[in-house]
C-alpha cells in the first residue's frame, strides 16, 4: 500500500476561470501558465476551454475595450479553466491574468476545491 498523506498536509487547490474574447486567449493562458497554473505533477499547461456568449453593458465612466457606453454587447467569448496547486499559484495566475487581459473589468472567479 502507499504512503497515507492526510488531507490536512496538502495545500489547498483552487480552479481559476477566466473569459476572453478569442483573439485574446492564447497571450492570457501564457502569462497566467508562467505564473504556475495549470500543472500537475506530470504535466504543464494544462486547461480546458468551452466557448460561449459574454454580454455587457458598459455604464457611466467605463472605458471599454470592447463596445461603447450605454450600448448591450454580445460578443463571442471563450471560458477557460485551469488548476492552481495552492493559494499563493491562485494569487500569482490572478495577477498575471489581470496585467495580460485586455478588458479594463476582466470576467475571472477563483474556486477552493475539495479533497475527497
Amino acid at each position: 500500500m502507499g504512503a497515507f498523506v492526510s488531507r490536512a498536509s496538502r495545500p489547498a487547490r483552487y480552479t481559476l476561470v477566466f473569459h476572453a474574447e478569442p483573439q485574446f486567449v492564447d497571450t492570457v493562458k501564457q502569462a497566467v501558465f508562467a505564473a504556475g497554473a495549470g500543472r500537475y505533477p506530470n504535466y504543464s499547461e494544462c486547461c480546458w476551454t468551452a466557448t460561449g456568449t459574454g454580454q455587457f453593458r458598459p455604464v457611466g465612466a467605463a472605458n471599454p475595450h470592447t463596445g461603447e457606453v450605454g450600448v448591450l454587447e454580445k460578443i463571442e467569448e471563450l471560458r477557460v479553466e485551469m488548476l492552481c496547486d495552492s493559494e499563493e499559484t491562485a494569487r500569482k495566475a490572478v495577477e498575471a491574468l489581470k496585467k495580460a487581459h485586455p478588458y479594463e473589468e476582466p470576467s475571472y472567479a477563483v474556486y477552493k476545491l475539495e479533497d475527497f
